[in-house]
């Protein structure tokens, strides 16, 4: 099962993503969660310890290594291999936390015409292999849009969830998403409402979301304030909001089950 999470930056994507790894971790699943936004935090949802998450680097920031598996050469203009091996790098930079493995992959520094470039095809070449490639459970902490995913791996995607707080700006963002995710072939768009204050907050994001599968929502709550202050995972703490991750987690598996025996 590979899922995408994105949303508006703030509005709670990065819980979300580490309480629905650590969830299909408890169920006894293989995960690997891909922390692929600038400003990277999954390793504190994860609960992953300070001093383990400091072992990890950005894939999209090891220069050497992909002028090494691209075959690059020094300077301007060189040719390299647009399909250099990465069947071992998940491995070998990632850090294991109660049963979820984390992979930093960070982003490609690009000018206004874009990069094609030894790193550029190197995370572009390491994100077909973990959609297409790997049999396990792939969550990926996105950034507020689905910049890592191409055309030919969208459609490798299970589920898009867009992560939603009530209010029109994260609406809005939740809608351009969607209809970039349609664009590129993602024909599974779920939602889930975050920082939910109360019941009017529910029935304004189920009314606004008509169109849309809500899967569910992440109340606001002490018990994610406190993980936040803590560095600790939210799903360590429990309460509501891993009951509600929980509730997620399996609507969408069940969701998922049903579009295929519709297929």
């Amino acid at each position: 099962m590979k899922i995408a999470i994105t949303g508006k930056g703030g509005v709670g994507k990065t819980t979300l993503a580490g309480m629905l790894a650590r969830a299909f971790a408890a169920d006894g699943r293989r995960v690997l969660a891909i922390d692929a936004d600038p400003d990277a935090n999954l390793a504190s949802s994860l609960g992953v310890p300070a001093e383990l998450a400091a072992q990890l680097q950005p894939l999209s920031k090891m220069k050497e290594l992909a002028r090494q598996r691209t075959a690059a050469e020094e300077g301007d203009g060189t040719f390299f291999k647009l399909n250099p091996k990465v069947s071992d790098l998940p491995e070998k930079h990632r850090v294991e936390h109660a049963g979820v493995g984390l992979l930093l992959m960070g982003t490609v520094d690009q000018g206004g015409a874009g990069c094609v470039c030894p790193e550029h095809t190197l995370v572009k070449r390491l994100m077909k292999h973990l959609l297409l490639e790997r049999n396990e459970v792939v969550i990926m902490d996105m950034e507020a849009g689905i910049e890592h995913l191409g055309r030919g791996t969208a459609q490798s995607v299970d589920a898009l969830i867009v992560v939603v707080e009530p209010g029109q700006r994260s609406l809005q963002t939740a809608r351009q998403v969607t209809r970039l995710a349609t664009d590129i072939g993602i024909s599974n768009v779920f939602f889930v409402g975050s920082k939910v204050r109360d019941e009017a907050d529910k029935q304004f994001l189920e009314a606004s979301l008509a169109d849309g599968c809500l899967l569910g929502v992440i109340s606001s709550s002490d018990v994610l304030r406190k993980a936040d202050m803590q560095g600790v995972s939210a799903f360590d703490l429990g309460g509501p909001p891993v009951d509600e991750a929980l509730a997620i987690k399996d609507k969408l598996v069940a969701n998922l089950a049903n579009l295929q025996d519709v297929v």
